[in-house]
Formats: structure tokens, C-alpha cells, sequence
């Protein structure tokens, strides 16, 4: 019997990678539907039904857990999803799934809103403002002693073996340069890191709609990701 093919309203950035390299870890067929962050296509009504926060990644999944389609937003419940759908990536004892559970809130509460600070601050806001660069950035380099210190003592993120917890962590720190950071000052971290990026559903998740990805210099993408046009009703 042919498996359903989930379909991924998605674009490249972290979040988005995130679900690209749980898709390809998984083995499940996945189409991808680009929604272009910086043209403003976030806001079209039909990806709202999907995803009401205007966010990207989101999915459906014409197979859902009673039979019946299932759409999702949110980067990290869809990772829970799909480990739940496939029985990978997330610990089926309880001690073991919780330790994952509270890196992957980690990542969501933490790393990805502050590093997108510190993207916003240090490369995307008009105006250079020192303490909020300088705020950020220390937060980053915070953030990034937080995960070295961790993997000092454990192989992966979460404990013994690669999960939800590291697919979630790993696209945000592809960005070091950007966030003020060297990976130099954080060995484990590193060493952990190069692992990551050499395993090949990682490296074909992260080529997923990398050829559409433009720098955010025109003042349209601008003003879709960070003007007005955020706080309008849609």
C-alpha cells in the first residue's frame, strides 16, 4: 500500500530545517509547498487556516492518527508528531523521553527565540542599537556554554542517542558567525555539531528550498517580517 504524502508549508530558515531533517531521518514521503516569508505569502488565507500564528513550517498529514487529515503548526509539536507517528527520535521510556522533552522546550523557549534576536539586531534592524546587540549576543554566547557544558558530559543533546532534541537544537547554530559566536570557544559543542552536519538526511534536509532563500534587503520583505504588516489583522 502506497504511504499518504505529508505536505510541508515550509521555507528555509531554522524552524523550517527542523522538519526537513525529521522528514528525511523518518523515511516518511513529504512534498514541499514554499511559503515565501519575505513576499508576504505567510499571510495568504489558506495557509492561515493551517497555520494561524503566520509562521512557518506546518504541516498536513492526509494520514492523521484516526484515519482522518491532521494540519499542525509549531516546529516542535510537529517534531513530536512525527517521532510519535514513526516511534524515532524521541525515547520510549518515560525517564528517557522527558529528558528529551525538556531540550527540546529548551530549544523552543531559549535558543530559537534568543539567536533570532541576535540575528534581528546584529544583521536586520535599521537602526544598530549596542545594548540590545550587545544583549543578544552575550545570550547567544550564553546559550551556546549551556549546550557545551552538556554535551561534555553526554554524547547527544538529550543522552546516548540522537533525537528530536538535537534536530531541533542543530539548524539554529548553523548560523554561529551571525549570532557573535565561535565555535572554537566550545569544543564539545563542535565536536558534536560536525557530527550532526556529516549525517546525510541532515545534509539533504537543510538543502531543502536553499536555492529560494534571498537576503532580506528590500524594504517589502522588510516590512512583511518586521513592519506593520505583522500586527494586521488577516
Amino acid at each position: 500500500m502506497e504511504r499518504a504524502v505529508i505536505e510541508v508549508y515550509s521555507w528555509p530558515t531554522p524552524n523550517g530545517h527542523k522538519v526537513h531533517i525529521m522528514l528525511e531521518e523518518c523515511g516518511l514521503p513529504y512534498r514541499v509547498i514554499p511559503v515565501d516569508i519575505g513576499s508576504g505569502a505567510q499571510f495568504d488565507p489558506g495557509f492561515l487556516a493551517i497555520s494561524p500564528n503566520n509562521k512557518i513550517p506546518a504541516i498536513v498529514d492526509p494520514d492523521g492518527p484516526d484515519g482522518r487529515p491532521i494540519s499542525l503548526f509549531e516546529s516542535g509539536a510537529i517534531l513530536l508528531y512525527l517521532a510519535g507517528k514513526t516511534g524515532r527520535l524521541l525515547p520510549a521510556d518515560t525517564r528517557g523521553r522527558y529528558e528529551a522533552l525538556q531540550w527540546l522546550m529548551f530549544q523552543m523557549g531559549g535558543v530559537g527565540p534568543m539567536l533570532g534576536q541576535a540575528h534581528h539586531f546584529r544583521i536586520y534592524a535599521p537602526e544598530k542599537i549596542p545594548y540590545a546587540i550587545d544583549r543578544y549576543t552575550n545570550e547567544a554566547k550564553r546559550l551556546y556554554g549551556v549546550i557545551d557544558k552538556r554535551l561534555a558530559a553526554s554524547t547527544y543533546i538529550a543522552g546516548k542517542d540522537y533525537s528530536i532534541a538535537d534536530i531541533a537544537i542543530f539548524p539554529w547554530l548553523r548560523s554561529w558567525k551571525n549570532q557573535g559566536v565561535d565555535l572554537a570557544d566550545h569544543p564539545h559543542l563542535k565536536g558534536w555539531f560536525d557530527e550532526i552536519a556529516k549525517r546525510p538526511a541532515v545534509q539533504r534536509g537543510v538543502e531543502v528550498l536553499a536555492r529560494e532563500r534571498k537576503p532580506l534587503l528590500d524594504e517589502k520583505a522588510r516590512e512583511n517580517l518586521f513592519g506593520d504588516t505583522q500586527y494586521k489583522r488577516h
